[in-house]
Formats: C-alpha cells, sequence, structure tokens
C-alpha cells in the first residue's frame, strides 16, 4: 500500500494545485435519493454525519451519485452545530436506527463501536490514503475508517480591521504580542466598528476541550494521536499557557461568552464585521462565504495560536474518518464502500470534494485540483513548510474534551472553580478513563 508522507506528504499530493437537529431515525424530513430513480431492488444507504458546514453540499455530491447510480438511494441525517453527535449517535444505535455509514473521531471512537465496524482495507479510497492518516482507525491489519479531509486551525482574524488599526499579523507569534494586538483592538473599538476584539464561544465546549486545549497538550504527547490514546495520565506541561489564552478570549469577547454558541461566533459576528478575531479553521469558510463572498474570499487571514517552542504553527490533522457498519446488509455494506471510493476518488468526486467540500484532501491523486479557499490555501501553506502541530485531542479518553475539560472550563468561566481544579478535574478524569 504506497502512501506519501502525512503533513510534508501534501505537498507531493498536491504539488501541481495553486495551492465538524434532533432526533435520530431515517424518516421521510431526511435529505434521501429521489423516487424517480428508485426501484424495487434498488439498496437504501443511510448515513449518520456530523459535518453541517458542509451538509448542503453534501447532499448535492449524494444526488449526483444516485443520478449516476439509480439503483442507489442514499439518506443523509446531519447532526452537529451545537447539537450533540456523538450521543446522537448513541441513541441511533440503542433505538435499532443503526446508520450503514456514520462518523468516528479517532482511536478511542472505534474501541467504542469496533464491533461495527467493517474492514476498509479493499477500498481505493484506503489504498489512496497519506501516510499517517490511517493510524488512529487501523486495528489488526485491518483499516476501520477513511479520513474525511485535512483541517488546520487557529485564530482567524479581519485583515481589513487589523490595517486599519495598524498591526501587522506577520509579527504575531507570541502570545504578548497576541496581547498587545488584542489590546489596541480593544482601545481602538469605537473607530473600528467592532464590539470587541474576539466572539470567544464558550458555550461550546469542543471549542475548548477540543481545538484550544489540543494546542496546548500536543507537545506533551509528542503530536502523536496514538501516544495520547495511550498515555495513563495527562500532566497539563503547559496549563498556564492555556489559562492565559482562554482568560485573553473570555476578557476581551463580546459577551456573555458562555451563551455564545459557533453560529453566533462565525454568522452573526465574525462574518458582519463585529469582532476582529475567533477561534476556528478552515471549515467555517462556506459559512462565512454565505453571509459575505467578498470578505470570505479577500478579508480572512489566519494567526497561529501562540503556544511557546511552536511559534508559528498550526495544529494540522484529520478532523474525523467515515466508517461503515458491518451489520448491515452485504449488499449495503458494499453500495457503501461503492459510494466512499467514488467520493474520493472518482475524477467527479475530486473535482467535487475540493470546489464544493473545499477540503484539503488526505489522499493521493489531487495533483491537478485546486485548493478551493483561501483559508485552506494558507493551512495548506503551513502543512507544505512542516509549521504543524498534531491532532492529539482524537486520542483522549472518550468524552473526555469535553463532557470533563469543556466543562470544566465553563465552570472556571462562571467562577465556580480555580483554573487549579480545572486541571485537577481533568487529569483525574483522564486516569479514570482509563484504569
Amino acid at each position: 500500500m504506497k502512501r506519501n508522507k502525512f503533513y510534508s506528504g501534501i505537498a507531493t499530493a498536491l504539488l501541481a494545485s495553486t495551492v465538524a437537529l434532533s432526533g435520530c431515525s431515517f424518516g421521510s424530513d431526511d435529505s434521501s435519493s429521489s423516487d424517480d430513480n428508485a426501484s424495487g431492488d434498488a439498496v437504501t444507504v443511510d448515513v449518520f454525519q456530523f459535518k453541517v458546514e458542509f451538509k448542503d453540499q453534501f447532499e448535492e455530491l449524494v444526488s449526483m451519485y444516485e443520478e449516476e447510480n439509480p439503483d442507489v438511494n442514499i439518506n443523509v441525517k446531519t447532526v452537529g452545530g451545537g447539537n450533540d453527535y456523538g450521543a446522537s449517535l448513541k441513541t441511533s444505535f440503542s433505538s435499532g436506527e443503526e446508520p450503514d455509514i456514520f462518523n468516528v473521531g479517532g482511536p478511542t471512537d472505534v474501541d467504542e463501536y469496533e464491533q461495527y465496524l467493517a474492514d476498509l482495507s479493499d477500498t481505493d479510497a484506503a489504498n489512496a490514503a497519506l501516510e499517517g492518516t490511517l493510524s488512529g482507525v487501523s486495528r489488526n491489519d485491518q483499516v476501520l475508517g477513511l479520513p474525511f479531509n485535512q483541517e488546520g486551525y487557529g485564530l482567524l482574524y479581519n485583515k481589513k480591521v487589523f490595517e486599519e488599526a495598524g498591526i501587522n499579523a506577520d509579527e504575531i507569534t507570541t502570545f504578548e504580542a497576541l496581547e498587545e494586538a488584542v489590546q489596541t483592538l480593544e482601545d481602538q473599538k469605537g473607530e473600528l466598528g467592532i464590539d470587541a476584539p474576539f466572539a470567544f464561544p464558550a458555550k461550546e465546549k469542543w471549542v475548548i476541550g477540543n481545538h484550544l486545549a489540543n494546542a496546548y497538550i500536543a507537545d506533551e504527547f509528542n503530536n502523536d494521536i496514538m501516544e495520547a490514546y495511550e498515555a495513563d495520565t495527562i500532566e497539563f506541561q503547559m496549563g498556564d499557557q492555556m489559562k492565559r489564552f482562554v482568560d485573553l478570549q473570555n476578557e476581551y469577547s463580546v459577551q456573555p461568552t458562555l451563551s455564545l454558541d459557533y453560529s453566533q461566533q462565525v454568522e452573526e459576528n465574525f462574518s458582519l464585521g463585529k469582532v476582529a478575531m475567533i477561534q476556528q479553521g478552515n471549515w467555517v469558510y462556506n459559512t462565512v462565504e454565505s453571509m459575505d463572498p467578498e470578505f470570505a474570499e479577500n478579508n480572512v487571514g489566519l494567526l497561529p495560536i501562540p503556544v511557546e517552542g511552536y511559534e508559528g504553527s498550526i495544529p494540522v490533522g484529520v478532523p474525523n474518518y467515515w466508517v461503515v457498519n458491518k451489520e448491515s446488509e452485504d449488499e449495503v455494506v458494499q453500495a457503501s464502500k461503492d459510494f466512499l471510493d467514488w467520493m474520493y476518488t472518482s475524477e467527479k468526486g475530486k473535482q467535487f470534494v475540493t470546489e464544493e467540500f473545499k477540503f484539503i484532501p488526505a489522499y493521493e491523486g489531487y495533483e491537478d485540483q485546486e485548493i478551493a479557499d483561501p483559508i485552506s490555501q494558507e493551512i495548506y501553506e503551513y502543512a507544505n513548510e512542516g509549521n504543524t502541530l498534531g491532532w492529539v485531542f482524537l486520542g483522549a479518553p472518550t468524552g473526555w474534551t469535553e463532557d470533563a475539560f469543556g466543562v470544566a472550563v465553563q465552570e472556571y468561566l462562571a467562577g465556580d472553580i480555580s483554573w487549579e481544579e480545572v486541571e485537577q478535574r481533568a487529569t483525574q478524569a483522564w486516569e479514570d478513563a482509563r484504569q
């Protein structure tokens, strides 16, 4: 199985480029195939996925596939964007509405659902996956998941606001430099027409527990998801840095942060120019573009989260994986594999993945595809230059990032516990889960 190197291998894979609803049943309200194509022998595939940012585009891709394959009907249920995908997936299984294709985040999710996961080693997509992208979903020489894409994140900023404030984004590599820039924005917010420097969505435990935490715990596990997965404890070696970054965002954010959600952060505040910065990644591009295409295309930059020893680096990794339910009927399992292969290895699929999903591919064979948006382009450049941190949060114990650490930080922000208690509770939760 020949693959390119992960991270540095993006350059090879893309050398010629210019380069994350309640209810769980699959019913008539779901996005589904056209009945015009249905036949008595049609195979129906139920997809349960979390990525609200590309919901419409994904459903369009499904329709394209159904037109080419009239004997396949695909129903799509999307749960995310403020709704708990993990809890909803569990409910789907416990209620008997088991999907045929669904998402897992990494090795801890693989442990939880391994009894359902089909071996995807025989798929074209598995054979095209970049080296390193399958390590978290491989067991006993079996490939149990296929990577969505590669993503990166940091602080997205409004270029026009920074320019008007006299801030040079290229000089912001340390926490002290970021702090100085934030104070400048705060002092000039009236003239700049912003409500605050940040929109910090502390209501969203995943923003805190997954991405913010990851930037400051990655080094502790040598940027290796499997090292985090095998670790018996967490020490918060960069806990003081993490606290400073939490405090900075919280203090200089539109308020109240504990009731600020993802939609308000991205749509109501950042896309409409009410704040100068948000902690997010390239997955927000479609949303920002839908609010203001010109702003999305020309006015959004990316700053690294300041981490000592990793100045000028951003976290880049595989955010999620597609898996197939092996307990589905054999023809459904095969149809599921065929669809995933088509999405990532056919010419139509590859073009759609890059141009409409605006994904940074996690597969080889995309040499003639262009990265479609400027945020992803910046992330590609960071990765191409090797300026990256790993995504280790997916190796944390199941539920730890949000239900343990994320909740504890929310209580800290509410003034109910100290930061020392945040670390103590989160450490204990990690150790308890690993016993």
